[in-house]
Order: structure tokens, then C-alpha cells, then sequence
């Protein structure tokens, strides 16, 4: 047991018997622990395997190469629609997490043969990024920026467009742009 994982779920404020519940189930394992992005993170040698995730309206256990899983009981969510790789388990209470141990478990020691097995996934090649006009501007005017921007992994900088391409009028593309700037300056993704 890792002592930060610790410090963290004694915070939270939400979803923290779901998080606490979920770490036994996973520590009863061979996997590793680390707080990774702020969240428990479980490692199979150096590799992040799974993480636990808190949203609003569901906890989720993340299986970073979920798509691999052969998901027996159909109980995988893709986290959005252009996610290619990672895939959830979402709860909602304890008793929901208690009923799905046994299956939790057995995704886990999937996700491990996985990673012994080197398997890896094949991610579509991104085309090039249609980068919104408003965003290029800015691009253009601050080579920080731009530095930062390129420097993000490629899924972070896709969010970044999705997110900024997805409004409709100028002016809301442009406000978006600007409330990002400084979390891509800070090396972040929309979501970190």
C-alpha cells in the first residue's frame, strides 16, 4: 500500500468507499501501486495497468488497454467516442463493486496476461489535426504555446481540437481557446 494513495483517499470526499473498496480488490493482486494524474494507479513491472477514476455520476476502473480485454460480460464502456484503447468498469456503490469482485479480478489477471504476452494495440494513424482557426492564431502568436501544445501526447491534443472545434460560433471557439491556454502551458490535457 502505497502511503500517498493513502493521503489521497482519506480526501476525497466522493466516491471514497467505491475508490477504497476497488484498491482491496486490486491489491489482493500482483500489481503495484503509485499515485499517478493525481489517482491510484496499478502497475504490472513498469507498465500502468489500471486506474481508478472518479466522475460525477459514476467510479470507474480504467484498464489502459481495455480494447485487448476480451470482456466475457459485455461490462467494458469506451470511454468516448474516439477512444480507441482504454475501456471502464463504472460503478455507482460498494454492493455494485462487491457483486463484480470475481469478474474484477478476472479482467485484471486478463490485463496482466496481456501484458506478458507483449500485446499491443493497433491505433489508428491520426490524420492531420484540423486545427480550428481561432486556435491557430493563437498558435502562431505564442511559440510557448505552440511548444506546449505539440509537446502533449497525441489523444491530449485531439481532445484540445474536439473540444474547441466543437463549438459553433467564433467567439465560443475563441473563449475556449483561451480559458485552455494556460492548462497546455502547464503541460495538461483538457481532462487532467
Amino acid at each position: 500500500m502505497n502511503p500517498e494513495v493513502d493521503a489521497y483517499l482519506s480526501e476525497l470526499t466522493q466516491w471514497r468507499d467505491e475508490s477504497e473498496k476497488l484498491r482491496k480488490i486490486i491489491l489482493a493482486t500482483e500489481l503495484t501501486e503509485e499515485l499517478k494524474w493525481g489517482k491510484p494507479c496499478y502497475k504490472y513491472g513498469n507498465t500502468n495497468l489500471v486506474i481508478i477514476q472518479g466522475f460525477k455520476d459514476y467510479c470507474a476502473l480504467l484498464f489502459f488497454k481495455g480494447v485487448l480485454l476480451s470482456d466475457p460480460e459485455g461490462v467494458l464502456v469506451k470511454t468516448g467516442e474516439n477512444t480507441e484503447v482504454g475501456r471502464q468498469l463504472r460503478f455507482t456503490s460498494v454492493k455494485e463493486i462487491t457483486k463484480l469482485a470475481t469478474v474484477i479480478r478476472a479482467y485484471i489477471y486478463e490485463a496482466i496476461e496481456v501484458e506478458r504476452a507483449g500485446l499491443k494495440v493497433e491505433v489508428k494513424k491520426s490524420t492531420e489535426l484540423d486545427i480550428p482557426e481561432e486556435f491557430q492564431q493563437q498558435l502562431k502568436a505564442n511559440a510557448a504555446l505552440k511548444k506546449a501544445f505539440f509537446a502533449l501526447t497525441q489523444g491530449r491534443q485531439k481532445a484540445y481540437i474536439f473540444f474547441f472545434s466543437g463549438a459553433k460560433q467564433s467567439k465560443t471557439r475563441m473563449s475556449r481557446v483561451e480559458k485552455c491556454i494556460p492548462q497546455i502551458l502547464e503541460g495538461k490535457g483538457l481532462n487532467d
